[in-house]
């Protein structure tokens, strides 16, 4: 799952970055207002974590801008005063939850968490394909009731093979899944972690199929 930040402080925008990729989150930075408007223009996220006070466009005007464009990503607004004036304007402008600085890294992580889940609410909190289970609320990968040591970005990429179970995702989407834009992508790679993960699902019911110039698929074993 993929995430931007948008914080102006850069010693805080990189413990927060480095706290959520621990946490197998992909995670995009702006550090103002208007590159954050530009990115969430073409950009698709899970998860948007906005600081409230910004240089060059406001987080305020930042929300209000994705919103009027039907944009509905969860938007946790990141506030350095938590005043009841604040929260109002936060989610009279659509926001889904806030935090107040400075705050510990769990909570910062549970709220995110259940952003996620909230967006999918009424779908099962457990994902099966074969004897392959994800758990959404603690998003790790079980075979045979035994988690699955993933590094980073093979998470993320069976993270969204299973997210689209049953679909051909392109290469591009999962580079897309992978890759923040700060990285420099790399499609051969992404056979790379492809090539891992079947390693990790040799013994597993659980397979992931190429389909030629399409992508990849993840489905059970016939039989």
């Amino acid at each position: 799952m993929k995430l931007l930040l948008v914080e102006d402080s850069a010693e805080l925008a990189h413990w927060i970055v480095n706290l959520l990729r621990g946490e197998n989150f992909a995670v995009d930075c702006a550090p103002d207002g208007e590159s954050a408007d530009a990115v969430l223009a073409t950009q698709r996220y899970d998860v948007v974590l906005l600081d409230m006070r910004l240089p060059r466009m406001s987080g305020k005007d930042v929300l209000t801008r994705l919103r009027r464009r039907g944009d509905n990503v969860p938007v946790l607004m990141l506030t350095a005063h938590g005043s009841i004036d604040d929260k109002v304007d936060c989610f009279s402008l659509g926001a889904d939850d806030y935090v107040v600085k400075p705050f510990d890294a769990r909570e910062l992580v549970a709220r995110i968490k259940a952003l996620i889940r909230r967006q999918s609410s009424g779908k099962s909190t457990a994902l099966v394909c074969g004897d392959l289970q994800y758990i959404s609320d603690t998003r790790e990968f079980h075979h045979h009731d035994v988690p699955l040591s993933l590094r980073r970005r093979e998470h993320a990429i069976l993270e969204t093979l299973m997210l689209r179970q049953g679909k051909t995702v392109s290469k591009q989407a999962l580079m897309d899944s992978v890759y923040s834009l700060d990285d420099e992508p790399s499609a051969d790679a992404i056979d790379i972690y492809i090539h891992r993960l079947r390693k990790h699902l040799a013994s597993s019911t659980a397979q992931i199929m190429t389909l030629r110039g399409l992508g990849y698929i993840l489905k059970a074993k016939d039989g």
